[in-house]
């Protein structure tokens, strides 16, 4: 039998949602009460998921101003995209090594899901589409430590674009595609692998720099 559900971790992941699709936008202060009388819940059970969105870095838990969504800075941007490098470029190096067909197949699936949505009208579904692909390739290499850190890291890039492409149009430019990873990956090649994710975020950063 599975040990019944903390109303602590509703009130995280209902926030963390709240927060990844900009219901509660960068800079909005958090009220305990008010939070826990929309959800239904205590105010003890918000205060522990607002101290682990606080840990997690969606939050900033200010003296005598309260709690507030983290409005990341540029340096808090470019340190972003510096911890997908570090990590997401050895993730591709490891993939290689070990993803089985069932994977790959799975992989190119979600690869022309986000190419798909690259051409279409719906920035939103292209936000998704390719989260799901860079989640997946995470997971993939069955590593719970680096899930981990990777998983929280996906999730900030995810929310940093939703709030970008909200004050500026979206442009196909800057919706990347994974056709040389995916490449890589399915020859077996891990220093080829690799280099695509390094080009892909090196591209994304290029372009987000270019836009600014």
């Amino acid at each position: 039998m599975l040990p019944a559900r903390r109303a602590s971790d509703t009130a995280y992941e209902e926030l963390r949602e709240r927060i990844l699709d900009l219901r509660l936008p960068p800079g909005t202060v958090v009220y305990e009460q008010t939070l826990a009388a929309e959800l239904g819940l205590g105010r003890m059970p918000v205060r522990e998921a607002i101290a682990r969105l606080a840990v997690d870095r969606f939050v900033t838990v200010q003296p005598r101003r309260g709690t507030i969504v983290t409005a990341p800075s540029l340096e808090d941007v470019a340190d972003m995209f510096d911890a997908r490098e570090a990590i997401e470029c050895g993730v591709a190096h490891i993939a290689a090594r070990r993803a089985s067909a069932e994977d790959l197949a799975k992989l190119a699936e979600l690869i022309t899901a986000a190419d798909r949505a690259r051409h279409g009208a719906d920035p939103e579904a292209f936000l998704r589409d390719d989260h799901a692909v860079h989640t997946f390739l995470v997971h993939l290499v069955h590593n719970p430590l680096l899930q981990d850190a990777a998983d929280r890291l996906l999730l900030h890039n995810l929310r940093f674009w939703r709030s970008y492409w909200s004050a500026r149009p979206a442009r196909r430019t800057t919706m990347i595609s994974h056709a040389d990873l995916l490449a890589a990956l399915q020859a077996g090649d891990a220093d080829g692998a690799e280099a695509a994710m390094r080009e892909h975020i090196a591209l994304s950063r290029q372009l987000l720099h270019a836009d600014l």
